[in-house]
């Protein structure tokens, strides 16, 4: 296993027909972006790429300049290959469209560049999402509404963590896979098949903002902290890295769950449903768990903005499932 690379593996996908050659194209550009979007990061002290920028992004916030080069090179590298129709990204107000000197394809990429870059002054892990869905057969003219499709229509979903490894974890629909970037700039498999485990007694949530919760997620807060005394019955540790690679990352690996709801503050959610919790929910749910907004199941959801905000609830199975019944 240890000398398959990602190449190696996709072409073994397109000869089995489970993928075409644009989607293979797509993968290596993208993951091969994220090569350089890595080493960027581990010689950034030489360009003083990790302070904060003069612009402000479309979610109101305040970009850092390697927010702006990660976007930029992701959007260069693709917009070229004859793949895709369209690009999204979490810093961009709108589309971004393919121009006319080159070969429209039928792909939709929407990505967040560098998620959790507000940990970066303080050498914590952050990475790069991204979500493949494919235009309809007769979308000649591509818009904010070609993109605007359920999570359970994504082809293809991964994210990169720039961490002590940087690793790239992907699904094209047929379960979890993990990659390592070696010492040779190459994508290394290191696992298939990543299953989440059913069970958890681990919860990844904001604390801070507990005073701003609704009712149904202070409770089972409350019903944690209780352990072995309260009506869950078992001791929980909490886990918060304020960034949600990091957060998904550690659950795929051991098992837990990531909540970030819906609050007084933000009441209809914090985390972007295209760029941020539709890919993670596809990974987490192609790995055996699962992702809801308490209510109803995210990849079930009809997106009606670009960048609709959502609350959620991901991770380990049979713990999801007990929060659910805190909602009904």
């Amino acid at each position: 296993m240890n000398n398959i690379t990602l190449s190696t593996f996709l072409k073994k996908q397109l000869d089995c027909s489970k993928i075409d050659k644009n989607l293979l194209v797509l993968l290596n550009t993208i993951t091969n972006s994220c090569k350089k979007i890595n080493s960027i990061i581990r010689n950034g002290n030489e360009y003083d790429i990790f302070s904060e920028s003069n612009t402000i992004n479309v979610q109101g916030e305040q970009q850092k300049k390697l927010d702006i080069i990660a976007n930029e090179l992701i959007i260069k590298d693709s917009e070229c290959i004859s793949c895709l129709a369209g690009i999204a990204s979490e810093e961009v107000e709108t589309i971004y469209e393919i121009p006319n000197a080159y070969i429209r394809g039928d792909y939709l990429l929407l990505f967040d560049p560098l998620d959790g870059s507000s940990n970066i002054d303080v050498n914590i892990s952050i990475g790069t999402i991204f979500s493949i869905l494919k235009t309809d057969d007769n979308d000649n003219s591509i818009t904010e509404k070609s993109f605007l499709q359920k999570g359970k229509k994504q082809i293809a979903a991964g994210y990169i963590i720039y961490g002590p490894q940087t690793n790239l974890v992907l699904s094209i629909g047929d379960g979890v896979l993990s990659f390592i970037l070696d010492s040779y700039n190459e994508w290394v498999l290191k696992e298939e098949k990543i299953t989440i485990p059913v069970h958890s007694s681990e919860f990844s949530i904001n604390a801070s903002n507990m005073k701003l919760w609704d009712s149904r997620i202070k409770q089972y807060i409350e019903d944690c902290l209780m352990g072995t005394d309260g009506p869950l019955k078992k001791k929980y540790n909490m886990r918060w890295v304020g960034s949600m690679v990091a957060d998904i990352h550690r659950i795929l690996r051991r098992g837990g769950i990531f909540l970030y709801p819906k609050d007084s503050n933000s009441i209809n959610g914090k985390l972007r449903l295209m760029y941020e919790v539709n890919p993670m929910s596809f990974l987490i749910e192609q790995a055996g768990g699962l992702a809801t907004s308490g209510t109803e199941s995210i990849l079930e959801i009809e997106p009606k903005e670009l960048h609709q905000r959502i609350g959620v609830v991901l991770g380990s199975k049979a713990e999801v499932e007990i929060i659910k019944k805190y909602y009904q």
